[in-house]
């Protein structure tokens, strides 16, 4: 393929019907009619103006004009008023659904301030004469034409098409044909619409009710108000035609699951192209594509959905693999780490398609088994298509940071969300700020939280209600806020009822009753290793060398559930809030810090309460005996993951004191050290048993800050380096959790509450095989131990083979799905138990009760199950919808560190930038692609049309594997075009440069002239 590097865009109407029989005079005409009718000042003037012609019209025919002024005013948006005139009743039936532009979103009902008022009044009457009145109907033939605009569809001027919310209702290339030639009959004005894309879509389209067909014949104005009045709009604003489907009845929801002709599943948006939306396939095929706004029909991303396929001839033909689309919308997060959980996100499309897909054009009914691309599989050729009909549960908190417009002559504001995959919502006056309505424009930059509390299925916009005005754009603290309230982290303070509950006589002890329960360990050699950030420790380490050789192991967790009663208000909030939230500059813990940093962490020289599993360990790392129970400890020093390195790179040295923090006199530093490096050597016998066995980890490169300490800004960054000593904790971390969830799975079989992680996506995976086979990349897919085995191999050995590794890395993460809390009682089949990433059959959360509620409820069912803790008040109901929420928590938890991140690395680029470094090429589109920032660790995708001095570029498949060729101009004309090939694993040099817009930046490809790697 071909394209030139700027291409002028051209509004083209998606239902292929605007101005099908004008001459193009005239359809530019009303082109640039649509274009303005947005605009304040001259939708006054259109209006001004058809009033006159309406008084000249009633003349000829009043009782006609008065039946077209009753239907005129039935236009869908919130944004734009109807024009009461036979003009605008020509427009709309000319043209039923106005794409508008990206760039009209961006001024929607703004006045044009370039445009003087006698220009536009002149402009309006030249354009209202050449091309509103081209031909004047007779009598008779205008009122059918009136009755056909309020039923048939609507010119959805000021909708949000260009950033996902304007209904497109289009059947494609072929149905416009149709549509034309029916416009072209006189006597088909008044027939209802063809259904050649079936009648759900038809009916969208053209806003009528579902399965509600247009009349054949004329209907009187009495029978008109009664049948459509609940569709009138409360603010007299006129007919409403309805733009959504309404919602089966849970009855009909119930039959279609059991008979498998509904599909639930939970709701993605794609981030960059917010009109496509998949549900996840049940059998683990592809996934299914929901079209448009209509197809969604309010349902927000996250939302858990249930989904009717339509019919084939429905379906959409793809130029490519069905499940690229959906592995471009996997939006597989930046920080996610098969390394115990194989963690995956979607709201985040930072990993794109690696092949060209193209989703617009409808399957022929004739050709739905055909194949565009190599392979045997029919699948290929068509991807299942379908809309929601219910909203199981709307997990999308509802809530967006955005920014308001000012509406003239409107009693309500229009709040743009920044995530354009959330509706823009009208907010009444009353809740902006005082002056808004006299000087908006000291608000144009001005970020404010928006809760959506209703939408209409008559509008493309939803209401709701101004939450707060949360400051600048660009600043830290507002960008902050408003991440935090959209995914409905809860980051208030802990109420007066919830702080009542904690210890009031300070400072605490334990008691000595309490003592005398438990196994005390205050006196052994216990330390613990975190980030030399950290202030909640919740693990420590022991380890000693016992006389026969073998070594006594601990691992000693912070007891939260003694201090957290079950039922109490200090247990609602912890289990409301599920998990704390790590951002760049700050934690939004879970329990109150008293707990969080002092009386559940384990901090040095003091005495604290732990849950214990204490092992004895061969020098190989078999367990040779086991014990669970509470005790009591006193951590002898804090060591950072630099501390524990530096010993394990230095076994030999003698480290003094000044060189660690401080230490309790009853622990050498020596015994310390030896205590480490033992944990070390089993450690790695651990890990080699693990990976032998069958188990995998994809890890992925973080990013991390260092920060002002006054103002929090960026100062620098730099890509996490996973170590050693991570490794040392993580093995003994990972070997405590599977050990606790054997103990509660034997003891309660039907309430034990477990961390599942489902194998990949089959239809997924065996796409990625092919396609590594194409591109020469021994890959074996056909367990988590052979893909880890293969990842490691054949990818050269050189300075470059770990970019290699980490661009393989993210497309074998792309099929993983989620690891999943889940009560043992919800499933019966214990096989679906087992955790792919790590291949062992039960695994749960055990050793982060401190920032983890699903390590709360195992804690309290290990105490159970060891009769050593207060009897269980939890039912298996219970224990299933926590699971749940705690899943629903971590995801947004996930998410809003992921953007944290890129929020300070936006500031970042903004305040030290541009920033110049290689890159390495992770997939190739057809006008773009995908590039790692090997010296920051984050991936952008760089537009080949963006490209400064590029002539032209041509992309290309072979067989599964896609290429592109950039050709760039040269300084001097005489010399030849320069040609550089990008393909998978080339290597780039890329600045990243600021945005305009707010935190905001992106990747310029550097010349070939200035690029070593070209």
């Amino acid at each position: 393929m071909e394209s030139s590097p700027k291409v002028k865009r051209t509004t083209k109407p998606r239902d292929g019907k605007g101005g099908q029989n004008l001459p193009r005079s005239q359809k530019d005409a009303y082109a640039r009619l649509l274009n303005q009718h947005q605009n304040g000042k001259f939708r006054s003037y259109l209006q001004e103006f058809a009033k006159q012609q309406a008084q000249t019209e009633e003349n000829a025919s009043s009782s006609n004009d008065a039946n077209r002024r009753i239907k005129a005013n039935s236009e869908s948006s919130y944004c734009s008023d109807s024009l009461p005139s036979q003009q605008s009743r020509q427009m709309a039936d000319t043209s039923n659904c106005v794409n508008v532009d990206k760039m009209a979103y961006q001024v929607t009902c703004t006045e044009d301030r370039d445009m003087k008022p006698d220009v536009l009044e002149k402009h309006a009457k030249t354009e209202l004469h050449k091309a509103a009145v081209p031909k004047k109907l007779p009598s008779k033939q205008q009122q059918k034409r009136s009755e056909k605009d309020m039923k048939a569809s609507t010119s959805l001027v000021g909708s949000k098409e260009g950033d996902g919310q304007q209904l497109s209702g289009s059947c494609g290339e072929e149905q416009a044909k149709k549509k034309s030639k029916k416009k072209r009959s006189k006597g088909n004005l008044d027939k209802k619409p063809k259904e050649a894309c079936g009648p759900e879509v038809e009916a969208i389209a053209a806003g009528y009710t579902p399965n509600k067909k247009a009349p054949q014949t004329q209907v009187s104005k009495e029978s008109l108000r009664q049948s459509e009045k609940d569709k009138w709009n409360k603010g007299g604003r006129g007919l409403r035609k309805q733009l959504f489907e309404q919602y089966m009845s849970t009855e009909d929801v119930s039959a279609g699951l059991k008979r498998g002709q509904l599909i639930q599943g939970v709701l993605r948006i794609n981030p960059k192209k917010y009109k496509e939306a998949f549900v996840p396939s049940p059998d683990g095929s592809a996934d299914i594509f929901l079209d448009g706004i209509p197809a969604r029909n309010r349902a927000l991303n996250g939302d858990v959905v249930v989904v009717k396929v339509l019919p084939p001839e429905q379906w959409k033909a793809i130029n490519g693999d069905v499940n690229e689309s959906s592995a471009a919308n996997q939006n597989t997060s930046k920080g996610r780490n098969v390394i115990v959980e194989a963690h995956f996100n979607e709201d985040n499309e930072v990993i794109s398609k690696m092949e060209n897909v193209s989703l617009h054009d409808k399957a022929p009914a004739e050709h739905v088994n055909a194949s565009n691309t190599p392979g045997p599989s029919s699948e290929k050729a068509v991807q299942r298509t379908g809309k929601v009909v219910f909203i199981v549960e709307q997990k999308h908190s509802r809530a967006a940071s955005g920014f308001l417009k000012f509406l003239p002559d409107k009693n309500f504001a229009m709040f743009s969300p920044v995530d354009h995959r959330v509706p823009r919502v009208n907010v009444p006056l009353a809740d902006c700020p005082a002056d808004f309505i006299t000087r908006p424009g000291d608000y144009e930059n001005t970020l404010f939280i928006c809760r959506i509390t209703h939408w209409p299925a008559d509008n493309n916009f939803a209401e709701g209600r101004l939450a707060k005005t949360l400051g600048q754009a660009g600043e830290i603290e507002p960008e902050t806020e408003g991440m935090l309230a959209e995914y409905d982290v809860d980051f208030s303070e802990f109420s007066d009822e919830v702080l009542g509950c904690l210890p009031q006589d300070l400072p605490w002890s334990i008691p000595a009753r309490e003592l005398s329960r438990r196994r005390d360990l205050r006196k052994e050699c216990i330390f613990t290793i975190d980030p030399s950030t950290a202030r909640d420790l919740d693990d420590a380490l022991s380890c000693k060398q016992l006389s026969d050789g073998n070594f006594e192991v601990g691992v000693h967790i912070a007891d939260v559930s003694y201090f957290v009663e079950e039922a109490n208000a200090l247990d609602q909030i912890a289990s409301r809030r599920a998990t704390s939230v790590y951002l760049v500059q700050k934690v939004i813990p879970m329990l109150p810090r008293l707990l969080c940093e002092e009386l559940c962490s384990l901090n040095p020289l003091t005495d604290r309460l732990t849950f214990s599993v204490i092992w004895k360990l061969s020098p190989e790392g078999k367990i040779l005996s086991e014990w669970f129970g509470r005790s009591v400890i006193c951590s002898c020093i804090k060591l950072s993951y630099d501390h524990a390195q530096s010993m394990i790179e230095a076994p030999e040295k003698s480290f003094h004191a000044e060189e660690l923090p401080p230490c309790s006199p009853h622990h050498s530093i020596p015994e310390i050290q030896e205590a480490v490096l033992n944990l070390h050597n089993i450690a790695k016998q651990l890990r080699a048993q693990r990976f032998e066995g069958g188990a995998l980890r994809l890890d992925q490169l973080k990013l991390s800050f260092t920060l002002d300490k006054e103002s929090s800004m960026p100062q620098g960054c730099y890509v996490y380096q996973y170590r050693d000593s991570n490794k040392l904790v993580e093995e003994f971390m990972l070997l405590a959790n599977m050990a606790v969830a054997h103990q509660i799975y034997r003891s309660y079989p039907e309430l034990a509450l477990l961390r599942r992680h489902p194998p990949p996506q089959s239809k997924m995976v065996d796409d990625l095989q092919e396609f590594c086979d194409q591109m020469g990349l021994d890959i074996d897919f056909s367990s988590s131990g052979a893909l880890h085995r293969t990842l490691h191999q054949n990818l050269g050995n050189d300075e470059y083979t770990a970019a290699r590794k980490e661009v393989l890395t993210n497309m074998c993460s792309r099929p993983m799905q989620m690891a999943v809390y889940f009560c043992t009682g919800a499933l019966k089949d214990e096989k679906l138990f087992h955790h792919y990433a790590l291949n062992v059959p039960l695994y749960t959360h055990f050793t982060s009760p401190i920032r983890r509620y699903a390590d709360v409820i195992v804690h309290r069912l290990l105490a159970a199950s060891l009769n050593c803790g207060p009897r269980l008040g939890l039912s298996g109901e219970d224990v299933h919808k926590q699971a749940s929420h705690c899943n629903d928590r971590k995801t947004a938890s996930k998410r809003v560190q992921e953007l944290s991140s890129e929020l300070f690395f936006g500031i970042f680029v903004k305040e030290c930038g541009p920033l110049d470094s290689e890159a390495m090429v992770m997939g190739v589109l057809d006008q773009s692609f995908d590039v790692l920032v090997l010296r920051y660790g984050v991936q952008k995708r760089i537009y080949c049309n963006a490209l400064e001095g590029l002539k032209t570029f041509h992309f290309r498949k072979v067989g599964k594997r896609p290429e592109m060729t950039l050709v760039w101009r040269t300084d001097d004309p005489r010399k030849d075009p320069i040609q550089q090939e990008i393909s998978i694993f080339t290597l780039l040099n890329v600045q990243l440069k600021a945005d305009g817009a707010p935190m905001k930046y992106s990747a310029v490809l550097k010349r070939p002239s200035d690029n070593t790697h070209s």
